[in-house]
């Protein structure tokens, strides 16, 4: 039976329909959909020079360049990898930007030369983005939001682990959000963080959620920037305060910032390059805040961390990071922090350890 176009946007991201992007590289890299995957009709420069050709000539021309550009032999590999996608998912679906032109060749020339018929989105990527904006939009209008704040360390993330309906932002970006966040894995895209986000509130809707707990963060996760109208929104949502004792909140940054990160680096590159490449992110990330350290108590904290990555490099001992970790904590994280919770003192409706913020969450926020 063959299988219609469709605009269904809620029911394929519901189901998560396998999705073939036929947009350029390029275009991809600045923002796709969770589990997309990129075959494209025409690579970076094919569509640029048909680009060009279309501002000069017209679109015919331009369609006839395309058409020299993607012939023989770089047709028919094309094909051939569309016709595999199509062969391992059946109940997928193609697009271009906008469910014009090169979805319709697309599924023309699978058509054609495969024998595949196979179904493409009408309105393409920009619809689809276009719908999950307002899917983002209406969630913040209509779902109730509690924020989890608490100084740096607390156990913030740990919180949202142990609750049904935490949106993690933090995992969303592949970050943990502080100067020291950025883990060995890049950062998703902008966009593509922002489709995760609507497609994860869609899904959660679609299950009953429509209370959501999220992590305190500035506008900026990272190289990601939380959607205006939620960091809006963040700034009015009741607030929940973790408390925790200082030598805690020590150990965390320890087990978080240093071993999980140094194990990170080490899984991905070896023993020797990974902990070499690991020392620099860690000096390059304290290197980030020297302004606001001011120069003397930055020298001071960098001496501290040379010393420390020296004796884990050369012993496995991590004792010796201690010192600039609570150094960091007095000197910028704790006043920085004490400042955001004075603001934030007539949103906050509980204060508590985690276990006690935790039960009053699971509670109240349902």
């Amino acid at each position: 039976m063959t299988r219609s176009n469709t605009d269904d946007f809620r029911a394929l991201f519901l189901s998560e329909a396998p999705l073939m992007d036929v947009r350029a590289p390029v275009e991809f890299g600045r923002g796709a959909f969770p589990g997309a995957v990129n075959l494209p009709l025409m690579n970076d420069i094919e569509r640029q020079k048909v680009g060009t050709c279309y501002k000069l000539k017209g679109q015919q021309a331009a369609i006839e360049l395309g058409h020299q550009l993607v012939s023989g032999k770089v047709k028919a590999q094309r094909i051939e990898q569309w016709a595999a996608f199509a062969a391992a998912n059946p109940d997928g679906y193609l697009y271009c930007f906008r469910g014009g032109l090169r979805s319709r060749i697309s599924q023309e020339w699978l058509a054609t030369e495969a024998g595949v018929s196979y179904p493409r989105i009408v309105g393409g990527y920009k619809a689809m983005r276009t719908y999950l904006i307002g899917v983002l939009e209406q969630a913040i209008a209509q779902c109730r939001f509690v924020v989890v704040g608490g100084m740096t360390g607390s156990g913030k993330t740990d919180v949202l682990g142990q609750l049904d309906n935490a949106v993690d932002l933090e995992g969303m970006a592949n970050h943990r959000g502080s100067s020291f966040g950025k883990r060995v894995a890049p950062q998703p895209a902008q966009i593509s963080f922002e489709n995760a986000l609507s497609v994860d509130l869609l899904k959660r809707q679609a299950r009953g959620q429509h209370a959501f707990v999220v992590e305190d963060e500035s506008r900026l996760i990272g190289s990601c920037a939380l959607p205006l109208p939620l960091h809006q929104a963040m700034q009015r949502f009741p607030v929940v305060w973790l408390e925790d004792a200082f030598e805690s909140r020590v150990e965390r940054i320890l087990r978080d910032y240093v071993v999980s990160l140094a194990d990170e680096f080490v899984a991905a590159y070896g023993p020797e390059q990974g902990f070499e490449a690991f020392a620099q992110r860690m000096r390059q990330s304290l290197g980030n805040i020297v302004k606001r350290l001011g120069h003397e108590r930055y020298q001071r904290l960098a001496a501290q961390m040379d010393e420390a990555l020296a004796a884990q490099q050369a012993a496995g001992v991590i004792d010796l990071h201690r010192a600039w970790i609570t150094g960091l904590l007095h000197d910028y994280y704790d006043p920085m922090y004490a400042s955001q919770r004075e603001k934030k003192g007539a949103r906050i409706v509980f204060s508590g350890t985690q276990a006690e913020v935790v039960d009053y969450l699971r509670r109240h926020c349902v």
